[in-house]
């Protein structure tokens, strides 16, 4: 079986308790749409960004997205929570099947600092197989404006890109294009699902292996029912994009040795050179 439908769920939130809300979309949208095989929501989407609201996991509100995707027999990907570990404050995504069981999770690797302040980093990637239809990985919000982290998927094997995040910047639009170049480069499906109304500007983007936009969302509430066809993947990999580029096969047969990845990121002078990663001052806090 390579098709497989993925809804995005790009919900108006605000910062408080979301989780049965969040309950209801899934509900009504499979009701609507019974050929959903999964669903994804925008980063921190059940309670909003603050730590305050962090549990350990296993805990209540994975328990209860459990439930949800039991109940309804789907994939649950319900954007991200923040995760209590050990004191520490992690910004963490669980992957539940469709018969209620977390079978991995995501700690985001890149907070957005300087803003993203007391989130830990995550240090291991994922990916997860549904079973005869194909191999995901799984990435959180600023991840992606690190290149590095979409190809290390794409070289762990994966075919789709799913992608929570909480973007209610003026950057937006960057972000929509890095979406794009993430899955033609990687050629993949790259599912970029924002929040919307007080904690998200919306503008979700699902992008095709060759780089089309399949479909963009409007700022508002939106439900976003894709059926994705995995051998498009494995053609595009094999023949090219378009017929024509084929990246993964040309990073894979290159005998360049990165000097990045071979001396370390910071032994650059460009790099060390750039100061510290902190918050930019006013104008005004410069002058005498």
């Amino acid at each position: 079986m390579s098709h497989f439908a993925i809804a995005g769920l790009q919900l108006e939130l605000q910062a408080q308790n979301n989780i049965y809300l969040i309950q209801k979309e899934i509900e009504m949208a499979k009701k609507r749409f019974p050929w959903i095989d999964m669903f994804l929501l925008g980063e921190l989407a059940t309670f909003g960004p603050s730590a305050a609201s962090a549990q350990a996991m296993p805990g209540e509100a994975e328990d209860i997205y459990c439930q949800v995707a039991r109940a309804q027999k789907v994939w649950l990907i319900p954007g991200s929570l923040s995760e209590n570990r050990g004191g520490k404050i992690f910004n963490t995504t669980p992957v539940i099947n469709p018969q209620g069981e977390v079978v991995t999770r995501y700690s985001k690797m890149f907070p957005f600092e300087p803003y993203e302040k007391g989130v830990e980093h995550g240090q291991e990637f994922c990916v997860f197989d549904v079973p005869d239809v194909g191999r995901f990985g799984v990435s959180i919000c600023y991840d992606m404006w690190i290149p590095e982290t979409t190809r290390t998927l794409a070289w762990m094997g994966a075919e789709v890109i799913l992608h929570p995040t909480m973007t209610n910047t003026i950057d937006r639009e960057l972000e929509i294009s890095i979406a794009r170049a993430s899955a033609v480069t990687n050629q993949c499906y790259f599912f970029d699902v924002n929040v919307a109304g007080r904690l998200g500007n919306g503008r979700s983007v699902v992008v095709g292996p060759e780089g089309d936009i399949i479909h963009q969302a409007g700022e508002r509430h939106e439900v976003i029912p894709v059926e994705i066809d995995l051998d498009r993947v494995r053609r595009t990999r094999e023949r090219g994009l378009l017929g024509l580029g084929q990246p993964l096969k040309s990073f894979r047969d290159s005998k360049v040795k990165f000097p990045p990845y071979v001396e370390g990121h910071a032994r650059s002078d460009a790099m060390r050179n750039m100061g510290e990663l902190s918050l930019p001052n006013s104008a005004l806090d410069t002058q005498e």
